[in-house]
């Protein structure tokens, strides 16, 4: 019988298959995910990360040990590689031109510039007609004053780069405060947002190919503790209605990116409007869920998209709740896990990483239950008795 041959959609880049080696920089938790999923679809691995006990390097086939500027093993990567990706946006963009010229990349360096500076993303945001909360940059102390007057207080005070999970950022009510909190960060450019009346944050994780066909994965709904994603429930609590509009904005704004692989759109619902709050040009904390409850996971898709293979089926399979397992649970003796295992539908992930420390990201479980709000009652029950 003679096999048929894959596909290749109009507009789409021959596929590379299994075989072929993948690369990726960043070794942590979400490279460690990416390197599951392409090994078990026969891929080699190839893992950029300085640290030597990085939890992607301890899953890869080969570990590269450098600086993500490190023009010698960006080098190595792009040879041995046929396509490579990354788990973080704080990649500098410079890395990805230089990668670009021995093999394919993706995201591609334009849209993840734009994206890991919060000021250039937000103004971005607005210029392309994208509902944000009210926002100034913030270039200099000389600037706070009308940014407050744009705002209103109280207000939140980012720093524009290498901010993530409540770091460098300050609540501020009063100029005094935005002052000291912008000494705080040393004059570093910020981005000075203003509260809104919030209902609730949503989340929308999506594939784009190169020939810029979308796969949506179903709408999370997620809860924040110091800044940092605690429990995420899939579907969304949220009308279909306003669930369909956050899926369409999504998409609108990968495609205005003319962004290649897997990305997040995360949305604050206030007064009933959906705003954009931020874009993350990876795999997410939310999309966790999809490991267990969807018929292709966010990593399976980050895999398809960076190989040219078609996009997986994100069908949900199961209601599922997300609960994120920090370092602060480390103590006495560690988790209980007698506890969360003791249920035949939670699924736990654990990161592999040496050492915990609070606010750390340790690993996730998820819990799954064709009632959502079964799953829902029984992760807040385990997240007490861990």
């Amino acid at each position: 019988m003679s096999r048929k041959p894959l596909p290749i959609l109009p507009g789409a880049k021959l596929p590379i298959l299994p075989g072929a080696t993948l690369g990726i920089l960043g070794g942590g938790q979400l490279g460690r995910m990416f390197t599951l999923a392409a090994r078990t679809m026969g891929y080699k691995v190839m893992v950029l990360d300085p640290d030597a006990a990085s939890p992607a390097g301890q899953m890869a086939d080969v570990h590269v040990r450098a600086d993500y500027t490190d023009s010698a093993a960006l080098k190595q990567l792009g040879e041995a590689c046929a396509a490579v990706t990354t788990e973080f946006e704080n990649v500098p963009a410079a890395s990805l031109i230089e990668l670009a010229k021995y093999c394919r990349v993706s995201p591609g360096a334009d849209a993840v510039a734009i994206v890991q500076d919060r000021s250039h993303e937000k103004a971005w945001l607005a210029d392309n007609g994208f509902a944000t909360a009210p926002f100034a940059r913030v270039n200099a102390e000389a600037d706070l004053d009308a940014a407050l007057a744009t705002t209103g207080t109280p207000a939140l005070l980012k720093v524009s780069r290498l901010g993530y999970d409540g770091k460098g950022q300050a609540r501020v009510g009063t100029p005094e405060e935005a002052r000291a909190a912008f000494r705080e960060f040393g004059g570093e450019a910020c981005v000075l947002e203003g509260f809104v009346a919030l209902e609730r944050e949503i989340s929308v994780v999506l594939a784009r190919d190169d020939a810029g066909r979308c796969a949506l994965f179903p709408v999370a709904e997620n809860r924040h503790e110091n800044g940092i994603l605690d429990v995420s429930i899939a579907p969304a609590r949220v009308t279909d209605s306003l669930a369909q509009e956050a899926r369409e904005t999504a998409r609108a704004v990968a495609d205005k990116l003319g962004y290649v692989g897997v990305m997040a759109v995360e949305f604050f619902i206030a007064g009933g409007r959906l705003m954009v709050n931020e874009i993350a040009p990876r795999p997410h904390n939310s999309g966790h869920y999809t490991l267990d409850a969807c018929v292709t996971d966010q990593f399976e898709q980050q895999v398809r998209v960076l190989a040219g293979l078609p996009l997986g089926d994100t069908r949900l399979l199961s209601p599922a709740v997300m609960v994120n397992l920090l370092g602060d649970r480390w103590h006495d003796g560690g988790p209980h896990w007698d506890a969360l295992l003791a249920h035949d539908n939670i699924k736990l992930h654990l990161y592999g990483k040496e050492t915990a420390r609070p606010g750390r990201k340790m690993g996730h479980f998820n819990v799954l239950d064709a009632d959502p709000e079964a799953a829902l009652k029984l992760a807040e029950q385990m997240r007490h008795a861990l």
